[in-house]
C-alpha cells in the first residue's frame, strides 16, 4: 500500500494508490477528521452579483478562488483545510487558468481530491467556470 501522507492541518493524502495510476495535479484520496464544510459552487462574480472577466479565463478563476477563500473564511477555515475540489467547465482550454489560479492558493504537493465536469454552459451568460469546494477543519 502507498504511505499515507499527513500534514499539520490533520489531512491525509495519497497520491497513488497501488494499482491506480498517479493523479496529475489532484490527490486520488483525502481524509481528516473534524467539522466538515461545504461550499456551494462559486462563479465569477463580484459582490455585486456581476461577472467578473468576461471572456477571459484567468480572471474569473481568479475571482472564483477569492470567493472560495472568503467562504473558507466564513466558515473559519482556509485553503489548507480543503478535502475536495469539483471543477464545471465550460471549456476544457480553461483548464490551465483554474490550474494557475488554484496554485496560486493551493501547494502542488498537498492538492485535494478533485473531479472536473466539462458542462454546455453554466446560470449566466459570460460565465466559464464554477467551483465547489469540500473542507474539512480540525476540532
Amino acid at each position: 500500500m502507498t504511505t499515507p501522507e499527513r500534514n499539520s492541518g490533520g489531512l491525509t493524502r495519497i497520491t497513488a494508490p497501488e494499482g491506480v495510476a498517479p493523479g496529475y495535479g489532484y490527490s486520488h484520496v483525502v481524509w481528516g477528521t473534524g467539522r466538515f464544510v461545504a461550499i456551494s459552487g462559486q462563479c465569477a462574480l463580484d459582490e455585486k452579483g456581476e461577472v467578473v472577466g468576461e471572456g477571459d479565463p484567468a480572471a474569473q478563476a481568479t475571482q472564483v478562488f477569492e470567493n472560495l477563500r472568503r467562504c473558507l473564511a466564513a466558515a473559519g477555515a482556509g485553503f489548507e483545510h480543503v478535502v475536495k475540489l469539483t471543477y464545471f467547465l465550460t471549456d476544457t482550454a480553461h483548464f490551465p487558468a483554474v490550474r494557475a489560479a488554484r496554485d496560486a492558493v493551493l501547494s502542488p504537493d498537498r492538492l485535494p481530491a478533485s473531479s472536473a465536469v466539462v458542462v454546455s454552459e453554466l446560470f449566466l451568460p459570460g460565465l466559464m467556470m464554477e467551483i465547489e469546494a469540500f473542507a474539512i477543519v480540525p476540532e
